[in-house]
């Protein structure tokens, strides 16, 4: 074979293989236009995601010594279950006196109206024994409340964190005593791109893996709301941008997504997993 007929062969091979490399191109491009267009666009994705909830504060109403605790953290309760108890003596002490001053102002109260129609006591009379029965009443039904009080009762279900009350401890009113979680009413705060919220809009339905679990378990949710500021401008120290080597920085904006409560009691979650999350935009 002459030199000039290799030089032939050679070039009609790169030809050849040039041919079919723009055809595996043009595949691999009309491939990826159809998952983008019908797939891959229909999507937005972060692993930017971790669980929260509303947990409920608990603290006393009145001032004492807690005389009991009955529960410690990672205790579940139920609404109204006893979490600890105040020493109730002061506070039935001031019910007895508020009861006793309550029923002498109903019994001269009583005796007054009864001898009014007679004329043997003046409207006026009357009328100052009926506001002190009003105003022994009010102190009784003040006294007998805060003796309940004296009994801190979970205000949810959930279950016990933070406990920070113990045996014999002063306390007053409004002081922090623990916290109940609420981990069956476990929301997921989604941290998405600003430039990608335009195609997320509320009620547009979630799949959510998480870290705890992996792959293996898959949550179903709802978009619910949309924070009212990127996580820059809530924080402690907000970023200033009037700077003259200012920089732009693509934020990201908070999204709450639902979860349903049948699914989390069945595979439960705590506060703050990682969690990774795939909104359709597409779904009606």
């Amino acid at each position: 074979m002459s030199r000039k007929q290799q030089i032939v062969n050679k070039l009609a091979e790169r030809k050849k293989a040039f041919s079919i490399l723009g055809g595996v191109v043009a595949l691999c491009t009309i491939a990826f236009g159809l998952y983008w267009g019908f797939y891959g666009s229909r999507y937005i994705s972060t692993d930017n995601a971790y669980t929260a909830t509303e947990i409920a504060q608990v603290t006393p109403e009145v001032d004492g010594t807690i005389s009991a605790v009955r529960v410690v953290d990672t205790n579940s309760v139920k609404a109204g279950d006893v979490l600890a108890e105040i020493d109730p003596r002061d506070m039935q002490v001031a019910y007895d006196k508020a009861k006793a001053n309550y029923d002498r102002a109903k019994i001269d109260y009583d005796r007054r109206k009864a001898l009014s129609a007679s004329g043997s006591v003046s409207a006026d009379e009357l009328t100052r024994s009926e506001n002190d029965l009003a105003l022994t009443s009010a102190n009784f039904r003040e006294a007998a409340l805060n003796l309940e009080r004296t009994t801190i009762k979970s205000p949810i279900d959930g279950v016990v964190a933070k406990r920070q009350v113990q045996l014999g401890q002063r306390v007053r009113a409004g002081t922090p005593l623990m916290v109940i979680v609420p981990l069956h009413k476990l929301h997921v705060d989604a941290n998405f791109k600003e430039s990608e919220l335009e195609k997320i809009q509320v009620g547009q339905p979630v799949r959510l893996t998480s870290d705890f679990y992996g792959s293996r378990v898959v949550y179903h949710g709802v978009v619910d709301g949309f924070s009212g500021g990127t996580g820059a401008a809530f924080a402690t120290i907000p970023a200033q941008n009037a700077t003259g080597n200012w920089i732009k920085v693509v934020q990201r904006v908070p999204v709450r997504i639902s979860l349903k409560p049948e699914e989390l009691a069945e595979s439960p979650l705590s506060v703050g997993v990682s969690m990774r999350v795939r909104v359709d935009t597409r779904a009606d």
